[in-house]
């Protein structure tokens, strides 16, 4: 019956279901015919002669036809995407051909030879010539595209989107309207900039996948990485930053070895260690510390996301170490046999503060999603003394004055954007530590502050006591800033109110500019931010475990906390370790590595160490580094060529002194020399871009004399230069 109602069809008709079969917009779960229909659509149509006059309506618009481009994927799920999405535009002029034939053929509008757009109505273009075709594809479709994956999303004209017709006059007119096809899911949107939004949310949720192939095809594994000899596994969006699932980011290996650095030069101390690892995400720091130092550690990794809870279960399996849940080994697929593992790595899910209320620890590390100032009063109450926290913070638009009032608000410290802008980051940090650790009756001894691009890492030994706590708060302080010259100076102590504080800076800015110069910034934490012994220890476990990344970054740490150039002092590690000191903690360690500390705050064991004592730290209070540094590009002069940095470098150690590089700026300088004898030895030292006239040479010989006079002065009065210093 349904051929004799085929064949009693008039030709009209006929055509008119042809072209009318294939919906504007198919569905996703819906097949439109294959392309050989074409040609059995043009066996079938009527002759010219017999068609009917066309005139009495326009045709409808051309259906979507199937992508030639695609036949090499599947052909259920490529049969499904929209004609607009193709990989090159020659497939775009291809399937302008078969269009042709389509429509042309059967309805011939014109007796000449005429093209049409596959994405626009025939109405609307109609080309005589394929170059004027090709041009339209190219300028109107192919150019405003949007790229994904090696597909083109290209701009649609044709009735797929329905319209709200609009009544001009008395008469109702209806626009098609210009769209786009999402590659990922059915939707149509209108604007580019949307579409680019459109596809960027698909990614952040991990639907990288079109929705059609994924029907079709099984779902992709999870991908396995490997980091220190270390095997975890990530989710596909894994590279993508979110709160609710978990990130791995392969920029902080260096912030990862760091730490672990830090955690096995602890374990020199005392051992077994009981670290945690308050946010694990995927579990890869925790499972380093794990592998590497084996029975030293007892490491603990916590998650408040179930997912991230079942990942780090399935890379402690997949790195050999058992895991255990509530005090109870839990087995996930086959068995590891006891010989096989390396030990035991406790996973819990519960909030980060709960955790550090309800258990005590040796090491804490704090990596939040952002700020950590809200876990900082958790990890003091129960850290055990002489222990170890380390925070890294990733909030650098507020720490890098990009955000001031997210800095007040986090960090209750005003900040501005400054030349030494990321030691003030890292010492807002520190400040934030030291309030919270002298609000448990604790305080601090910065171990050292890193600040790169990205993270802030501040690592502290916590000493027990309200005395270490008071000495501890002490040290946070306000800062004096020159917003004319940079030079900056910290607040002299006491409660009485100063006249005229504009006296403390070294500079004379305010005499002779008008207005006020100066700005007030913290607080601060205005010790020292490194620890010289600390530091070699991380050195010698680098490279006792082979971590080349990070040697580099040591070293430079460590001349930057003796402030003294690379070629006056040792980084290799010491080959006496009997004994060493981290301002007035005492680490002895023997040959058979039992390790003896106490603190100098609390019982001694003989008198002899408290007399010591209070000469060592009189002496680490003269010899400690200079707070923040000076840029030597900032403070060129305008038409003079600067000297080389290591020359210059070794100017102002010749000088009287002290000078290093440091890590927080390639070209930063860092140096007890006001900023006046700083500028004038950069001034003697820098030569002319060009030969001027003669009335330049006299003034540039004077003005070589002066500097030549102030540099004597400072090297004979050093006394009075070690009055104006910044510290």
């Amino acid at each position: 019956m349904e051929n004799m109602a085929e064949e009693e069809l008039p030709p009209q008709e006929e055509e008119e279901a042809q072209v009318r079969v294939p919906t504007p917009t198919p569905a996703p779960d819906s097949a439109p015919v294959p392309a050989p229909a074409a040609d059995s659509a043009l066996d079938s149509a009527p002759t010219p002669d017999s068609a009917p006059a066309p005139a009495l309506a326009p045709a409808p618009a051309p259906a979507p036809a199937l992508s030639p481009s695609l036949a090499s994927v599947p052909e259920e799920a490529e049969s499904k995407r929209h004609i607009s999405i193709q990989r090159r535009l020659a497939d775009l002029e291809t399937l302008a051909c078969v269009t042709e034939r389509d429509v042309d053929t059967a309805s011939s509008l014109n007796s000449e030879n005429s093209h049409t757009c596959p994405l626009c109505p025939k109405e609307k273009f109609r080309a005589y010539s394929s170059q004027k075709l090709r041009r339209h594809l190219q300028n109107l479709h192919w150019k405003i595209s949007v790229e994904f994956e090696g597909y083109r999303m290209c701009i649609c004209h044709l009735a797929c989107r329905p319209i709200k017709p609009t009544i001009v006059g008395e008469q109702i007119s209806s626009k098609l309207g210009a769209h786009y096809h999402c590659i990922i899911c059915s939707a149509t949107i209108t604007r580019r900039t949307d579409m680019l939004g459109h596809v960027k949310r698909h990614v952040n949720k991990g639907e990288t996948k079109s929705r059609y192939i994924a029907a079709s095809t099984a779902k992709s594994s999870n991908e396995i990485l490997k980091e220190t000899d270390t095997d975890i596994q990530v989710f596909p969006n894994y590279s993508i930053p979110q709160k609710t699932d978990s990130y791995f980011n392969p920029k902080m290996k260096l912030n990862r070895q760091l730490i672990f650095c830090t955690l096995a030069a602890l374990a020199k101390e005392r051992k077994p260690l009981e670290c945690l690892d308050a946010f694990g995400a995927t579990g890869i720091m925790g499972l380093q510390w794990a592998k590497h130092l084996g029975n030293a550690v007892k490491v603990t990794i916590n998650d408040l996301n179930e997912n991230s809870v079942t990942l780090i279960q399935k890379n402690c399996h997949l790195n050999k170490l058992k895991v255990v849940v509530d005090s109870e080994e839990k087995e996930e697929g086959d068995a590891i046999e006891e010989d096989d593992t390396l030990g035991d790595i406790q996973v819990t899910r519960m909030d980060a503060n709960v955790l550090m209320h309800l258990r005590s620890f040796d090491f804490i590390h704090l990596d939040p999603f952002g700020t950590s100032v809200n876990y900082l009063d958790s990890a003091f109450r129960n850290v055990r003394n002489l222990g170890i926290v380390s925070v890294t913070s990733t909030d650098i638009s507020s720490l890098y004055a990009k955000a001031q009032h997210v800095a007040r608000r986090h960090y209750g410290c005003n900040i501005v954007r400054t030349e030494y802008y990321k030691e003030l980051a890292a010492r807002i940090v520190v400040a934030a530590v030291a309030r919270a650790a002298a609000r448990c009756n604790k305080g601090i001894e910065v171990l050292f502050a890193v600040a790169l691009e990205h993270f802030v890492l501040v690592v502290v030994r916590v000493l027990r006591g309200p005395t270490s706590a008071d000495e501890t708060a002490k040290k946070i302080q306000y800062l004096i800033h020159c917003q004319w010259c940079e030079e900056r100076i910290f607040q002299k102590d006491g409660n009485m109110v100063e006249e005229n504080p504009y006296r403390q800076l070294p500079c004379n800015c305010h005499g002779s500019m008008p207005g006020k110069t100066a700005i007030e910034l913290g607080p601060l934490w205005s010790s020292s931010l490194f620890n010289t012994g600390f530091l070699k220890r991380m050195l010698f476990e680098s490279l006792h475990h082979g971590l080349d990344d990070i040697q580099p970054l040591v070293k430079t740490l460590i001349f930057e906390s003796e402030c003294a150039p690379q070629s006056q002092c040792s980084v290799h590690a010491p080959s006496n370790l009997s004994k060493q000191e981290e301002n007035g903690v005492f680490i002895k360690t023997t040959d058979d590595t039992t390790v003896d500390i106490y603190s100098a705050q609390g019982k001694r064991k003989s008198s002899e160490p408290m007399i010591n004592t209070a000469k060592k730290q009189k002496a680490e209070a003269s010899a400690a580094h200079p707070p923040f540094y000076y840029n030597i590009h900032r403070h060129s002069i305008k038409g003079m060529n600067m000297p080389k940095l290591k020359k210059f470098l070794c100017c102002l150690s010749q000088a009287g002194f002290r000078v290093s590089r440091t890590h927080f700026d390639p070209m930063g300088i860092r140096t007890d020399a006001p900023l006046t004898q700083f500028k004038s030895i950069l001034l003697k030292y820098s030569t002319p871009t060009y030969t001027g006239g003669q009335s330049e040479g006299p003034m540039q010989s004077a003005s070589e004399d002066t500097v030549a006079d102030r540099v004597e002065m400072s090297v004979k009065d050093k006394a009075e230069a070690s009055g104006c210093r910044r510290w």
